[in-house]
């Protein structure tokens, strides 16, 4: 375990250098004591995937008073718990997935291999980030593994399933975006509105389920673009 200064404000907790899912568990029981102690002098707790960031107030300790003040909460063990499983409906290929043909051939595979493949894990939600709800997600097969766009897109739609590198995750809202696409999801994964506002949260597992493009167009209520 590592401890370092992240600007004037914030301090680092590294747990590991890989992304493996008992690091994972116990960086959110980390994170998850702290938030909920709340100490007056916390700003923000973010988790990663093998680290947390502490953000604090200055003005009410230095860096080693946080340091300090975190210490006692790095002996909190993982609860064994049931796990969610969230299912995402997914049409994969077609305008809802137009890199899936370049993922097949870079790997070697059919699309429906492709498709088989990346529908069959329970993947792990492992931290939350880069926009609202964006899910990135642990556990996929290395064999459809595929580097991302050279030049990112400037609008990917909402619900877009992607791989980047061995990683796979869902767009939650329309925005750039440099993964390759294969699929999407009619259900909706941020809503302001509601409390929590992201559909999947970290320690979330997620099974994708292929839908074919009626059933998007069904699931999505019926308004076809």
């Amino acid at each position: 375990m590592q401890f370092k200064p992240a600007g004037d404000s914030a301090l680092v907790i590294i747990f590991g250098d890989r992304i493996d899912e008992g690091i994972n568990k116990k960086v959110h029981a980390v994170a998850n004591a702290i938030e909920k102690a709340s100490p007056d002098w916390l700003i923000e707790v973010v988790p990663t995937y093998t680290s947390i960031y502490v953000y604090y107030d200055p003005l009410k300790l230095s860096y080693q008073e946080a340091l300090d003040a975190i210490k006692p909460f790095l002996s909190v063990e993982p609860k064994e718990e049931k796990p969610r499983i969230v299912e995402i409906p997914t049409a994969y290929g077609g305008e809802f997935g137009p890199d899936i043909e370049f993922v097949a051939q870079y790997n070697g595979l059919t699309i429906d291999d492709v498709i088989e493949i990346h529908s069959k894990p329970l993947y792990r939600v492992y931290m939350l980030g880069f926009t609202p709800g964006f899910a990135y997600l642990g556990g996929m097969d290395e064999r459809i593994a595929t580097p991302r766009l050279k030049k990112p897109r400037l609008k990917v739609p909402a619900g877009s399933v992607g791989i980047a590198g061995k990683q796979t995750g869902i767009y939650p809202i329309e925005s750039p975006g440099g993964w390759r696409l294969i699929g999407r999801t009619p259900l909706r994964l941020f809503t302001p509105e509601k409390d929590p506002p992201t559909l999947l949260q970290p320690g979330d597992y997620v099974k994708f389920v292929p839908i074919s493009e009626e059933e998007f167009w069904e699931l999505h209520g019926g308004e076809q673009k």
